[in-house]
């Protein structure tokens, strides 16, 4: 099963802030929900540990990321994959834009097409869709707080 989902958010720092910021893992280990470990294993790849739960599945994934695409400060391109036991797979990459806003702000644009399998494909694509924005939020609004504390 196939999921898209766009967004933005404007956080209170300065480009280069959150760029720094986006490429820390203990940072983004403290913004991601339910994420147990990360480690940045060289410049551009990380391995993670995350435990969701997605309506009645508790699933537990180990994944790994890759950052390609780097234009610093400006953005880059996430690619990943996980694996999580029986409840299944998800692969798929985002695309993470970063822009000056007023006030010293940046403006944070992301579009993520993803792909899920096995025991996640019965629980349907609305109550995927629907997690996965509640996901996005909390990550957003963690990642903020984290980027006004400096």
């Amino acid at each position: 099963m196939a999921m898209t989902m766009n967004g933005e958010a404007t956080l209170p720092a300065a480009k280069q802030v959150v760029w720094e910021k986006l490429n820390d893992a203990e940072v983004l280990k403290a913004c991601i929900p339910g994420c147990e470990q990360l480690n940045k294993d060289d410049e551009t790849h990380f391995s993670a540990v995350v435990k969701v739960k997605l309506g009645p599945v508790k699933a537990t994934f180990k994944g790994k990321v890759e950052l390609q695409d780097l234009d610093p400060p400006n953005g880059y391109r996430i690619v990943g994959e996980g694996e999580g036991g029986i409840a299944g797979f998800a692969k798929g990459g985002a695309k993470v834009m970063l822009e000056d806003a007023e006030g010293g702000q940046t403006l944070l644009r992301y579009e993520v097409d993803a792909q899920v399998g096995g025991k996640l494909m019965q629980l349907g694509s609305r109550l995927i869709d629907s997690v996965s924005k509640k996901l996005a939020d909390e990550f957003f609004a963690n990642f903020a707080k984290a980027v006004s504390e400096g």
